[in-house]
């Protein structure tokens, strides 16, 4: 899907005015006549660009942009006003990150120069994160390299995170960070000893006290290499529970950010399918029947309800077979497309 650009603003004939003029230069644009409609249109879209209006009905303008700094942070923010007004364009730069501030009326020449250069500037941020894709995968399949059984585990991990968050209305850019969060959650087993890792029976105290502290270890590595706040909520709350008794720090209920509540379901039930060098995985059939059953404990019940509505009810192609995507069935070829969305079947 190509990034979009949206304008918004409460004057319907503002809107015609912008869509015709950047259409005249071969741009498509999307709009919203008010900040809750638009919030609803990153649901659906990837947008480059957002140039908003700021006195509007409801949320204002600046209260939106600084609401996108978590539906969607890498989207190029654009405020435009009717008066100079010094207090908001500060507070529009400092705390929604705002891009440019432009006056009504605008000039037709630099409101289309602003929307291009955003669309220059997100295209380029992109452009590179695409090689730190690759990066950041290539890091998670080393630290699987350290238990062999858990092969291909943060490939299904991200796919099933992915299909519940699509599922649940998600913004595409907080997906793209949870599909970050889901290669990474368990990256900071990278210290945990392969002794500890790949045992042949369950972990005394003192070895599960330090298995806990992957997720300690693991958002002090995704601190310092920037990644974003829903990948580090990831990597840092997977392990807590639904019911309070998870770790690290307790958390209970929405208290968990619901990224990680995400992962949690997705990671339990592919856990639970795979071979361990304790026990053999279950059938899909049975790991799905335990996943409903810790629903209200250990897992949030609606995400475990969409779970099991949209994750597929039984094995998922390995990471190899997504890429044939001939010989793939349509819920792989979702798979796909989510996990890589460069690919084409």
């Amino acid at each position: 899907m190509a990034a979009e650009i949206l304008f918004v603003d409460d004057n319907r004939l503002v809107l015609q005015v912008l869509g015709d003029l950047l259409r005249s230069h071969g741009i498509e644009v999307l709009t919203a006549s008010c900040a809750e409609e638009a919030l609803e249109l990153f649901k659906r879209h990837e947008i480059a660009v957002v140039v908003s209006d700021n006195q509007m009905p409801g949320m204002s303008g600046l209260e939106f942009l600084r609401e996108l700094r978590n539906v969607s942070p890498d989207t190029v923010k654009v405020l435009i006003s009717s008066y100079v007004d010094l207090p908001t364009a500060l507070a529009a730069i400092n705390s929604s990150e705002v891009y440019r501030y432009l006056l009504k009326p605008w000039k037709d020449e630099e409101i289309v120069e602003v929307v291009q250069e955003g669309l220059r500037r997100y295209r380029t941020i992109h452009d590179i994160r695409r090689e730190d894709e690759a990066v950041l995968r290539s890091l998670a399949q080393t630290i699987e390299l350290k238990d062999p059984s858990t092969k291909g585990h943060c490939d299904r991990v991200a796919v099933y995170a992915l299909l519940i968050a699509e599922s649940m209305g998600i913004a595409k850019e907080m997906q793209r960070q949870i599909k970050y969060g889901s290669w990474l959650h368990d990256c900071g087993k990278i210290g945990v000893s392969e002794f500890i890792l790949n045992g042949p029976g369950s972990l005394s105290e003192d070895e599960f006290e330090t298995m806990k502290m992957h997720t300690d270890w693991g958002v002090d590595v995704a601190e310092k290499a920037d990644l974003s706040e829903v990948a580090r909520n990831i990597i840092h709350y997977h392990h807590e529970k639904y019911d309070g008794s998870g770790y690290p720090s307790g958390l209970r209920g929405e208290e968990i950010p619901i990224e990680a509540r995400i992962v949690s379901v997705a990671d339990v039930y592919d856990a639970l399918t795979m071979d361990r060098s304790y026990r053999k995985g279950y059938p899909c059939e049975k790991a799905r029947e335990m996943v409903r059953e810790m629903a209200g404990t250990a897992l949030d019940p609606a995400v475990v309800e969409m779970f099991l509505a949209v994750v597929p009810d039984g094995p998922l192609p390995s990471t190899d077979e997504l890429r044939e995507c001939d010989a793939l069935p349509a819920r792989g070829k979702k798979a796909l497309g989510l996990l890589f969305p460069a690919a084409s079947c």
